[in-house]
């Protein structure tokens, strides 16, 4: 199952490649991909389609706009469960994932019997940088989430009817791919791979794009910002005592020299700020209960 925006340049090698691969399978007419436009405006969907029509093993999913690769994921995926296939890989369209590595997916769900099989990355050729945002994004998730996400994995990976079909049932709609398919647990296994340059154009996921996801990745599997606030306010309320203490004690002295009413207007603008944090963290803490 394959998201497609925009990939007039790398569907003929796409096409080709999946081609020769499901012609080199035993039980080939088992194989199908399914190709879910997501609204592009280059001839994507006519070379989809006209390979649909030579070759019955494609089929093209044809959404009416650009919704964004998350929901043309779920699209793909929601086609491949009422397809009724045993299992399902999802892939992205650039290549820079290789097809050729579909055969040992299948073969570890066969084999070993797992719900999950993960395709780890051993490494990528981002450079620039786009490089420097997915390694910085992989150290820092990796801390703040409430719950364990393989590290350097992404859409590459196969998910086997049960586990379609407790994915299917989720109801988000900010989705972070990855750690949802963590969030169900399973059986899993792991296949490792080199992550290749994309073939041609260029990444039409945009680093705006790739920000959100990544706030929606933070926000979707941790309660740490909310924590934060929650702790920023005890420091600021502790920190309003000690202050004003110190104004007290300094003017109880005769060492003062700061103007009568900022001792006290100091120590109350920090109070009052640090309970309103601390009010607002602890909101946090049951947001994140209900949303959880």
């Amino acid at each position: 199952m394959i998201p497609v925006y925009n990939e007039s340049e790398v569907l003929p090698e796409l096409l080709r490649r999946l081609t020769v691969l499901f012609d080199g399978q035993v039980n080939h007419e088992r194989w199908t991909a399914i190709l879910v436009d997501d609204g592009s405006r280059d001839d994507s969907v006519a070379q989809i389609e006209a390979k649909c029509a030579s070759d019955r093993r494609f089929r093209l999913i044809e959404l009416s706009r650009n919704f964004g690769f998350q929901a043309a994921l779920l699209a793909g995926l929601e086609q491949a469960k009422a397809s009724g296939f045993d299992a399902v890989v999802t892939l992205d369209a650039d290549l820079q994932d290789p097809p050729e590595l579909i055969p040992q997916l299948v073969q570890s769900w066969q084999q070993e019997g797992s719900n999950v099989v993960l395709a780890r990355r051993r490494s990528r050729r981002d450079r620039g940088v786009r490089a420097l945002c997915f390694k910085l994004f992989h150290a820092v998730f990796g801390r703040v989430v409430d719950i364990k996400v393989d590290q350097n994995t992404g859409t590459f990976g196969l998910l086997d009817r049960k586990a379609l079909s407790a994915f299917s049932r989720l109801p988000e709609s900010h989705r972070f791919f990855p750690g949802l398919r963590a969030w169900l647990g399973f059986k899993r296994s792991e296949v490792f791979y080199d992550r290749q340059e994309r073939a041609a154009g260029v990444p039409t996921q945009s680093f705006i794009k790739l920000l959100r996801y990544g706030f929606d990745a933070v926000f979707s599997f941790s309660r740490l910002p909310l924590r934060l606030v929650l702790v920023a306010g005890a420091v600021m309320a502790g920190a309003s005592f000690i202050i004003g203490a110190a104004f007290a004690l300094r003017r109880l002295l005769g060492f003062e020299i700061a103007p009568t009413g900022f001792t006290t207007l100091a120590t109350v603008i920090l109070l009052l700020g640090g309970i309103q944090l601390m009010g607002l963290g602890i909101i946090g803490e049951y947001l994140g209960r209900t949303y959880t």
